[in-house]
């Protein structure tokens, strides 16, 4: 399965809007980051992980097909507010969307237009499936294994796909989910910055000690703010198998166990 990372920066994106730090200022395209989101790709079957407000520029540099499915981590801004820009897509059938229960709701009411008895025309076609943790499902030929983590108090989804899982937005995760990463080869996994702690996200050191729990040989980190620091340097810091992810990174995984 081919994992395309769209986006792998934190709520404001990188660089900052009126900030003059060097990672802001950096000319690496390393540097530069839209918000989070993936696509999975097999050889049928065609999944995109959360559709915030860069979805639009992230989507257009690549074919124009059919979604068979969308999966979000949660109903923040950052994750879920590029979802009308999935109107297009809408001639190739409805748009299915998986997510839990609160952001199901929380799309009903920010998104009302989209819901309605009778939707105007242009009005993106949603089809909205509550996706429950430890309760697996297919979308083609991806299978989908929900878990729980937590966004500082807020209950919000990771997903796992055979040997490979992706996480977002975690600060901490109940010894209970543990199981349903084992054997996890590939990790996405986010970091904000190596410090200070943050009261929703993980740092650095943080995200490092919880792949090192699960055992994943490879690990890419996602959500980072600038002030974790240029990406050359990150890299060059962190342990064997972890590395600082960067937009448009393909990584291959495997979709059995």
């Amino acid at each position: 399965m081919k994992v395309t990372l769209l986006g792998t920066g934190t709520s404001g994106g990188v660089p900052s809007i009126g900030c003059q730090c060097e990672v802001c200022r950096s000319s690496d395209p390393h540097d530069k980051r839209l918000r989070c989101s993936a696509l999975l790709e097999t050889d049928t079957t065609r999944v995109l992980i959360d559709c915030g407000p860069d979805f639009r520029q992230q989507i257009l540099p690549l074919p124009f097909q059919r979604f068979d499915g969308i999966l979000l981590t949660h109903i923040h801004y950052d994750h879920v507010s590029g979802i009308d820009d999935l109107r297009p897509f809408c001639v190739f059938g409805d748009i299915h969307i998986y997510a839990n229960q609160g952001t199901v709701d929380g799309l009903k009411t920010t998104m009302p237009y989209c819901f309605t008895e009778h939707l105007y025309p242009g009005v993106p076609r949603l089809n909205l499936h509550v996706a429950r943790p430890h309760e697996p499902f297919r979308i083609g030929d991806i299978e989908v294994m929900p878990i729980e983590v937590m966004h500082h108090s807020l209950p919000i989804l990771g997903f796992r796909i055979g040997d490979f899982a992706y996480i977002t937005d975690m600060k901490t995760i109940d010894d209970g989910e543990l199981p349903y990463l084992q054997g996890v080869k590939t990790m996405v996994v986010n970091a904000l910055r190596f410090a200070p702690e943050h009261h929703s996200h993980q740092t650095v050191g943080q995200a490092v000690q919880f792949i090192r729990r699960v055992g994943a040989q490879h690990a890419y980190l996602i959500h980072p703010s600038h002030h974790i620091g240029l990406h050359k340097e990150v890299n060059a810091r962190l342990p064997e198998g972890i590395e600082l992810a960067y937009d448009g990174q393909v990584i291959w995984v495997e979709q059995q166990r």
